[in-house]
């Protein structure tokens, strides 16, 4: 009695449920979310972290879905500057390749021309004998197509959705976990359990939405006791992070004998990323790890364009995950399609149910709006679409204004090295002020964990971003896991065991 109704409950904090839960209570909705783990701890931080088009999903005659993404990758840019950046990408060519010349221009033109681009440049066509981009590939790539698509922070983007619907008044519950829901007098009973201190919650709310990822059909069934659910196809992706392999700003797309292809990137100024592979995946996606087997394959097919090859002993972190493609019975995972499909079920006075299957990070924001749509529909609009001229909590600066703001920040905090505040622009963007506060000197920052990860961006992220362990510090929020040693990364966890938890 007197408990809270929600609008709408949410399973599922990676980016499509965190995107739902800032667009509905963004519009008026009261909104809670549920996350049994961190927020992205899934499959929203284990992509390519690319905000793309999807050129190679051309080939599967995906045009509504390459024309949306192409569309979004500007708005998502203006949305978050400081995560979210224009990337140029090298494709190299060579005569008996596995593409035609004709094939891969009639593509590019397409790239160029089906998704209304304005601030990214066009495709372009370079003689790599005399280009840099050719300096670290064989001398049999004598010749490459440029293109743009955008990078992203992947995890960041989901913690900033999550953070942005606290603020505007949602109830974001990251460790807990849906334990059943059941319909009773047309609403969503709902029961949890917090992992981390054992507490039950009950809820109430008039729709459910289940973006639960790769396990949106185990929800299904063990939630809703719905034992015939079998509509995602797991996907494995894995990527390699190796010294970096070149100094060009550029990343190279690869096309690979099989017809795979796989991106070579720039990673976190010292590394290059090397990825992704595509393979079906039908064990607990809790315990994806890459294989050998993908490693090698990795490994092989990066060497043969790199004069230098890649070995196994190059690399020096690995991260695999589990995308939940909804399973439309392509014959080859890397055929399988990368769009959503929303699934609305209730009839008559029974509570509805929303199903979230599919997506990708560039369309996040747009399946969002789709998910409201149907929302709107099943329980009544509130508001208008709203995310397009948006920003994410940092970003609120112009969208070619990051060297700007690092030069802001530096006026402001002038013991900051370039590098320091670089980093910090680039996650917190204009919230980096609120991070270092009145601090006159480094020694007012605190500990020093390693790199430049200091005390205050540690206390920042408890207090703000949800955190709590030193994983979620060191991999999702800031990869700086790539610069602490073991020794490092373990006084980070006791320290962290040590101080409350503290977001809301």
């Amino acid at each position: 009695m007197g408990r809270e109704i929600h609008d709408i409950f949410v399973i599922g904090g990676g980016i499509n449920g965190c995107g739902i839960a800032r667009d509905a209570v963004g519009r008026g909705y009261s909104v809670a979310l549920a996350e049994m783990n961190d927020f992205a701890s899934g499959t929203s931080s284990g992509a390519t972290k690319l905000i793309h088009g999807g050129l190679r999903y051309l080939e599967h005659y995906e045009f509504r879905l390459v024309r949306e993404s192409l569309m979004e990758r500007e708005i998502l840019w203006a949305m978050a500057p400081h995560i979210i950046w224009p990337l140029r990408f090298v494709l190299p060519y060579h005569k008996g390749g596995i593409r035609p010349a004709w094939l891969i221009r009639l593509g590019l033109f397409l790239y160029d021309h089906l998704g209304g681009r304005k601030l990214l440049p066009a495709t372009s066509v370079l003689d790599m004998r005399r280009d840099p981009a050719g300096k670290p590939l064989k001398a049999l790539f004598a010749k490459a197509f440029e293109y743009s698509d955008g990078w992203v922070d992947d995890a960041r983007m989901v913690v900033l959705n999550a953070r942005d619907a606290a603020d505007k008044g949602a109830t974001i519950m990251p460790r807990t976990k849906v334990v059943s829901a059941r319909r009773e007098n047309g609403l969503w009973h709902i029961e949890t359990t917090d992992t981390v201190t054992g507490r039950n919650g009950s809820h109430q709310a008039r729709m459910l939405v289940n973006a639960a990822g790769p396990w949106v059909d185990h929800v299904i069934r063990s939630a809703f006791g719905q034992n015939e659910a079998h509509h995602v196809r797991l996907v494995q992706g894995s990527h390699i992070i190796v010294k970096k392999k070149f100094d060009d700003p550029r990343a190279y797309f690869f096309q690979n004998p099989d017809n795979r292809i796989i991106f070579a990137i720039p990673y976190e100024g010292e590394f290059t990323l090397i990825g992704t592979t595509d393979r079906d995946y039908t064990a607990d996606p809790r315990d994806v790890r890459i294989s050998e087997e993908e490693t090698v394959y990795l490994c092989n097919a990066a060497s043969e364009y790199f004069k230098e090859p890649v070995r196994p002993e190059d690399i020096v972190w690995t991260y695999s995950a589990v995308r939940p493609l909804y399973d439309d019975g392509a014959s080859k995972a890397q055929e399988a399609t990368r769009d959503y499909v929303l699934k609305l079920e209730g009839e008559g006075s029974a509570a509805p149910l929303l199903n979230v299957f599919g997506g990708k990070l560039t369309t996040y924001r747009r399946l969002s709006e789709h998910a409201l749509e149907k929302i709107g529909a099943a329980i009544g609009v509130k508001g208008a679409p709203w995310t397009a001229k948006s920003h994410l909590p940092g970003g609120d600066f112009p969208v070619k204004g990051y060297e700007a703001e690092v030069a802001k920040l530096k006026r402001r905090y002038a013991f900051l090295a370039d590098q320091h505040a670089r980093r910090l622009v680039r996650r917190y963007g204009t919230k980096a002020e609120a991070l270092l506060g009145d601090a006159r000197a480094t020694e007012d920052l605190g500990r020093l964990f390693g790199g430049d990860l200091y005390e205050a961006e540690v206390k920042y992220l408890v207090e703000h971003e949800w955190a709590r362990h030193g994983e979620d510090v060191l991999w999702r929020r800031t990869k700086d896991g790539l610069r602490l040693s073991q020794e490092q990364a373990q006084s980070l966890e006791e320290y962290m065991a040590a101080i409350p938890a503290m977001a809301g």
